[in-house]
């Protein structure tokens, strides 16, 4: 009865070790090549030994007009780009479907919104969206210094439309970033992401 007792212990030990090794080793981020609506063109390579934020991106979803409007997006923006981090809003709307933009109206809408991302990056065939299987309006994901996908989901943890919702909510993109910058692993690495869906 002991010595099964032990066994069981060793191998829920052995288990526990083995889903911590798993859980500590994130998988590596889909590489990519896009122009931005300036008709630069950025690879994920590019920025090797940076944090890269994705923001997925449709200005007609009320879910990605909350955090606009509220000026939410753009104060996160500005804070971690200026900490070093690269962010970049992306745009996966297929032509003539809702959200598509034309490198005109893309222009006026980074600057109507005011939008302080490092870039706006034109995916209109869809392949990065699907590659990182984007699906909603914002839908956010952090590659880490090491290339390496550190957490994607959710900006925060109210999935309301509602801008007053905001200071309430967690923000887990605000929270995985500090962690990073501060040399910990991210806490939170993945949530349920919210809002529109991604019109491929």
């Amino acid at each position: 009865m002991c010595m099964k007792k032990h066994i069981s212990s060793l191998f829920l030990t052995l288990f526990s070790f083995f889903i911590i090794v798993a859980a500590s080793h994130a998988a590596p981020a889909s590489q990519f090549t896009l122009q931005d609506i300036h008709g630069k063109t950025h690879s994920l390579s590019d920025y090797k030994g940076k944090i890269v934020v994705l923001e997925w991106f449709n200005p007609g979803c009320p879910f990605v007009k909350k955090h606009y409007l509220s000026n939410n997006m753009q104060t996160l923006q500005e804070k971690y780009t200026k900490l070093g981090v690269v962010w970049f809003t992306v745009n996966s709307s297929a032509f003539g479907r809702q959200g598509y933009l034309t490198p005109e109206e893309a222009l006026k809408k980074f600057s109507d919104y005011n939008i302080k991302a490092t870039g706006a990056l034109v995916d209109t065939n869809g392949a990065v969206g699907k590659a990182y299987g984007a699906s909603t309006t914002p839908h956010l994901f952090i590659v880490d210094t090491k290339g390496e996908l550190a957490y994607q989901g959710a900006i925060d943890s109210d999935d309301s439309a509602k801008q007053e919702a905001i200071p309430g909510a967690t923000n887990y993109v605000a929270q995985a970033l500090d962690e990073l910058l501060a040399g910990k692993p991210v806490s939170e690495p993945e949530t349920q992401p919210y809002g529109c869906s991604v019109k491929y």
